[in-house]
C-alpha cells in the first residue's frame, strides 16, 4: 500500500491538499489569502485621462498622477 504524503504549509507547517501543492502552492487556503490580502494592500488600480486603467504599485507615482494624464513631479 502507496502512502501518500501531502505536503505543508511554509507559513503555518500544517497540511494542505496535493492538488494546490501541484499547482504551485506553496501556503495553506488559510496562509495564503492572508499573503495575497497583505499583497492587494500594497497596490491600487488607477485611470488614466483618456487611456486605460493601469495598476500602480508604488504611492509616490500614484500622488504623481493628475486628472489630465501623465505623471506630474
Amino acid at each position: 500500500m502507496k502512502q501518500h504524503v501531502r505536503p505543508r504549509c511554509k507559513q503555518c507547517n500544517e497540511t494542505f491538499g496535493i492538488k494546490r501543492f501541484k499547482a504551485g502552492y506553496k501556503l495553506c487556503l488559510h496562509c495564503g489569502e492572508q499573503a495575497a490580502t497583505q499583497d492587494r494592500k500594497l497596490w491600487c488600480i488607477a485611470p488614466l485621462h483618456k487611456s486605460n486603467y493601469m495598476l500602480i504599485t508604488s504611492k509616490p507615482d500614484l500622488q504623481g498622477l493628475n486628472n489630465k494624464g501623465g505623471l506630474v513631479k
